[in-house]
């Protein structure tokens, strides 16, 4: 009985320590994946700043310097190889010069019957030999390396030239880009359809003064000839009030005051004819 309650306390605490050990598992997941997505989006940020402050006339003039330092460092560095293999060369020539002196003095030394002195001589001689043989070694590979720097340079050289024309092509299509760009943005905040339209309430506008300027001189234009058709009028009238008085008084007009009858003018006519029955 006791181990079968020990054994579900055991699984008891098991099941307990399961849950939290997959809670603080998720937490961490979730915590990991947060500090991904914010470690990207710090990136991602900061490359878009980047590319935002990036002048292309001035990213173009720093790499054309870093390309003349970059090649005033392999020229020294050319110069430094150069300068160890003239020395190299130097100390191969010491070295099998006093190797062939010191042969000559171990053939000294048995002319003489010394063989002592002319063993030494070509131990000494040997040592000089060997130095010479591993200088020369040597010497080959400062060739290669020199060869390879010198070539390496001119290529540097030739992409400096290179770089140099292309900057002044890429600077001049950068400003002519800029200058287009910023014609564009004024184009663009200058709407096409509101200045079409300024100049449509503008037409309206001259319209409109050109109908009330010619209102206006009609208008004059029609009291003009009023007031000459009322002057004409006042004669008639005048003439007329003459005319009703001399009836009034008597008198007759006579026939010597009316006009001649024409066939153009019948009411004339009727008019004669009409005072003549009257009398």
């Amino acid at each position: 009985m006791e181990r079968g309650n020990s054994g579900t306390l055991m699984g008891r605490s098991l099941n307990l320590r399961l849950p939290e050990t997959l809670s603080i598992t998720g937490k961490r997941s979730t915590l990991m994946g947060l500090l991904d997505r914010l470690s990207r989006l710090i990136r991602a940020t900061l490359n878009s700043l980047i590319g935002q402050a990036e002048d292309p006339e001035k990213i173009l003039e720093q790499a054309v310097i870093d390309m003349q330092e970059d090649l005033i460092k392999l020229r020294q560095a050319v110069a430094q190889a150069i300068a160890a293999q003239k020395r190299s060369e130097r100390q191969m020539l010491q070295a099998e010069q006093l190797s062939t002196e010191w042969y000559q003095r171990a053939q000294l030394a048995l002319q003489k019957g010394d063989d002592g002195l002319a063993k030494e001589a070509l131990t000494r001689r040997k040592t000089y030999t060997e130095t010479a043989t591993a200088i020369k070694g040597q010497l080959e590979q400062q060739n290669q390396i020199v060869a390879q720097m010198k070539q390496n340079l001119v290529t540097l050289e030739g992409k400096l030239a290179e770089a140099k024309t292309k900057k002044d092509m890429y600077i001049a299509r950068a400003r002519s880009a800029q200058a287009s760009e910023k014609l564009n943005d004024m184009l663009g905040r200058t709407s096409t359809s509101s200045a079409v339209a300024a100049f449509e309430r503008m037409e309206d506008k001259v319209q409109e003064l050109e109908a009330r300027s010619a209102a206006i001189a009609e208008l004059n234009q029609d009291t003009l000839e009023q007031k000459f058709a009322s002057l004409e009028s006042g004669d008639v009238d005048a003439e007329l009030a003459a005319m009703k008085q001399q009836l009034m008084t008597g008198g007759a007009p006579s026939e010597t005051s009316l006009p001649a009858s024409t066939e153009s003018d019948p009411s004339l006519d009727e008019l004669r004819t009409q005072l003549e029955e009257s009398n």
